[in-house]
């Protein structure tokens, strides 16, 4: 089963409604168990099914952007009351009856009947990229972003019409968006419809258009957003935000805006999945006698304990200390790495206590530098 709902739609992750229900339709007609009857078939039509269920809701497919498969448990994905199903299509049949005839057994739309085109169109999904700090990923934040988007228009509210009048409905399609036409097939009587050439779909005419927008209802402006970083996201992550998206032309509906993140990296934390991992170098010394060594994690500073004997690459995980699941579900770990340093830059002194030490343990070391037998060993080189 193929688990990116998006591949399984064949759409990208920018993809607009329009775009997920064409391809859902598609699909449909080739999967359906009524015009396929292959098992396999049928198992992969309840799957793009689930996909296209999950992505045509915007908050579903927020959250499935944001955590994948497991944000989607609560949330009532699936066909039924709390389920993908519109208003008035309790079951998302609509969309299947409309793959095979064009049209939804539930009416709706401006035009009514079966599925009318008429409507102000959606505008246009947008996209930002954003850099915040690590500890923004980790933890979460809030974060100012500025975006430059067609915005309602505020000398007309969108509407498009120049002020003190109204659109009309249009002429040529009186309001319904579209333009009917009947042809005979080999099959009977089919019904094709195509947006009205006069509105552009909308089924409205704007005979004096707004001086501002020239009859569009937005203008093109900069704004400023305050976004919210849920902790744990991690570098490449995407945010989609539902509705803040460049708003559509004469009212209609905003599209949606997407937000890629990029994380900087820590100067001293590397992360791994959820968990953090910091390699701490530690003296000869502390690692052969054992030390209580302060050491500085996201949260505050952590007493961390080393034995007496510890030999490099040992890891201590302090559990709890590292990113917090998108999912709200815990936190991973912070891995600390020793290296135990080999000392350098000796004193006489020092170097002769480890010569006793050395000695006391039985251990062969180097002879002494200007000694008598590396003097020996220098005359017959």
């Amino acid at each position: 089963m193929v688990s990116d709902f998006y591949e399984l739609l064949g759409v990208s992750r920018s993809a607009s409604e329009d775009e997920i229900k064409r391809a859902y339709r598609q699909l449909a007609r080739e999967l359906h168990p009524d015009t396929n009857p292959d098992k396999a078939a049928e198992e992969r039509f309840k799957e793009v099914t689930l996909a296209y269920e999950t992505l045509r809701d915007p908050e579903r497919r927020r959250r499935y952007d944001m955590f994948g498969p497991e944000g989607l448990r609560g949330t009532g994905a699936g066909p039924g009351p709390g389920g993908a199903g519109a208003a008035g299509d309790p079951f998302g049949f609509g969309d299947i009856f409309e793959a095979f005839f064009g049209g939804s057994p539930f009416g709706g739309g401006a035009g009514g009947g079966f599925g009318g085109r008429g409507g102000h169109p959606r505008g246009a999904d947008a996209e930002v990229r954003v850099t915040i700090d690590f500890e923004e990923a980790v933890f979460g934040a809030q974060h100012e972003v500025a975006v430059r988007l067609p915005l309602t228009c505020a000398t007309c509210s969108g509407s498009g019409a120049r002020a003190g009048t109204t659109p009309t409905t249009c002429s040529q399609c009186r309001g319904a968006g579209e333009i009917r036409r009947v042809r005979q097939s080999l099959l009977g009587q089919m019904v094709t419809s195509t947006p009205c050439p006069q509105c552009g779909g909308t089924g409205e005419e704007i005979a004096s258009p707004c001086p501002d927008c020239r009859g569009d209802g937005r203008r093109t402006e900069e704004r400023s957003l305050l976004i919210e970083i849920p902790a744990g996201v991690d570098d490449g992550a995407t945010l989609r935000l539902s509705g803040r998206g460049a708003a559509g032309p004469r009212g209609g509906p905003a599209g949606d805006l997407y937000v890629h993140l990029n994380v900087r990296q820590h100067a001293r934390f590397v992360r791994q999945g959820y968990d953090l991992v910091h390699e701490l170098h530690v003296a000869m010394t502390q690692a052969a006698l054992g030390a209580h060594i302060p050491f500085q994690t996201l949260d505050g500073d952590e007493d961390l304990v080393v034995p007496a004997g510890t030999q490099t690459g040992r890891v201590f995980r302090l559990r709890g200390r590292g990113v917090p699941h998108v999912d709200g579900r815990g936190r991973g770990d912070l891995l600390v790495q020793l290296v135990v340093d080999t000392p350098t830059g000796l004193t006489s002194g020092q170097e002769e206590l480890l010569r006793q030490v050395a000695a006391e343990r039985g251990e062969e070391i180097a002879p002494v530098e200007g000694g008598l037998f590396s003097k020996i060993r220098s005359a017959f080189k």
